[in-house]
């Protein structure tokens, strides 16, 4: 069943940031801002002058977050270290494209592998791929190709990567522009993936010997799952109706034939939506304590939406577009993403920020 909701009803919190310089290597970036407003909520900053940074992982007390250029930014002990990255293919500049997704091996610390998914172009045209990179004396170096020719246009890239609880990678598909392949069970666009660390089909996917584990999707870009191992999804909507979906293995999520609140049998409908009038255009996601937390673009926000009494409420606000969150802990990490060429920039934008689940507000308006 569809829930429903209205933008109108949601609570926005304000921030007010502040922030000193920083290079491509800063001392003391932390720096700690409170608002003198009755929430009086507070945040760090952990890092800035980012690069149309896209996602965040974390290590013990260290950061990696990725660039869309195509650089990968380590962020330990108050000190930013812009790291470069050798590709095999040279990568696009095209809308939303570069290098996007990105998570550590398990076995980082003895292998100093990552995943990562980034867009290419060369003669063939323009393609997303899944490769393995290795660090080596501060140089990221593309190792292994695992997964090639995800479908990548004019828009549309997807590209959040994840290891699952049942160790496997996923990553999200965008349907490149193209919304008809989404329902396409021979082509890569508008599919949630999943494979083996080495690249390899699990015999456990729902159709034989394909990388797919679910489809109908129009530009997913987040992923997380619940202790109990059920995997949600954010998905982009075309103008509205964007989505948070529970994942099932094999299902049909919809796009291009139904969208927003509409159902049809055979399909699934998202379990929340933005509806037919407003956008949040969500990005990377977490779980905590019962919630989803929701990096929204165009929403300027992250978002939070209750799976126990179906309402959702903006968190953050004011400090522009939002691309990814990363919880452990009581800490809420979030990136900013205004240098993408549509946001605003803010003074020393983007930003890595730092704040306390228990410091958020617990009212929560929604349905």
């Amino acid at each position: 069943m569809v829930i429903k909701f209205l933008a109108a009803c949601m609570l926005a919190i304000p921030f007010i940031a502040g922030c000193s310089e920083s290079e491509q290597q800063t001392t003391g970036m932390a720096q700690e801002n409170s608002v003198d407003e009755p929430q009086n909520q507070r945040y760090e900053v952990l890092a800035e002058n980012l690069e149309a940074p896209w996602s965040i992982e974390k290590l013990g007390n260290t950061f990696y977050l990725t660039e869309r250029a195509g650089s990968i930014v380590k962020v330990e002990s108050g000190k930013m270290v812009r790291q470069s990255v050798k590709f095999e293919k040279e990568i696009s500049t095209a809308s939303e494209a570069g290098l996007l997704g990105f998570v550590l091996a398990p076995d980082f610390l003895e292998s100093q592998r990552a995943y990562a998914y980034y867009t290419y172009e060369d003669n063939s045209g323009q393609f997303n791929r899944i490769i393995t990179l290795r660090l080596e004396d501060n140089v990221w170096r593309e190792e292994s190709l695992l997964l090639d020719k995800i479908p990548s246009g004019t828009y549309h890239h997807g590209g959040r990567l994840k290891i699952g609880p049942d160790g496997k990678l996923y990553a999200t598909a965008g349907d490149a522009s193209e919304a008809g392949i989404a329902q396409d069970l021979q082509s890569l666009g508008g599919k949630i993936l999943r494979m083996n660390l080495d690249g390899s089909i699990p015999d456990s996917n729902p159709f034989p010997n394909s990388y797919i584990y679910s489809y109908g999707h129009r530009n997913p870009q987040g992923m997380t799952w619940l202790p109990d191992g059920t995997l949600y999804a954010s998905e982009h909507g075309n103008n509205a109706n964007d989505e948070v979906n529970k994942v099932e293995a094999g299902q049909n999520y919809g796009w291009p034939i139904i969208k927003g609140y509409e159902e049809q049998e055979g399909m699934v409908s998202p379990q929340f939506t933005s509806g037919d009038e407003a956008t949040w255009a969500p990005s990377g996601m977490d779980f905590s304590n019962g919630k989803l937390y929701v990096a929204a673009l165009r929403g300027s926000a992250v978002l939070e939406f209750d799976l126990e009494t179906g309402g959702y409420r903006e968190v953050i606000t004011g400090l522009g577009r939002i691309r990814d969150v990363l919880i452990e802990d009581d800490s809420l990490y979030f990136i900013s993403n205004n240098t993408d060429g549509r946001g605003a920039p803010q003074e020393n934008d983007d930003k890595l920020y730092r704040i306390s689940l228990s410091d958020l507000k617990e009212s929560v308006l929604g349905q």
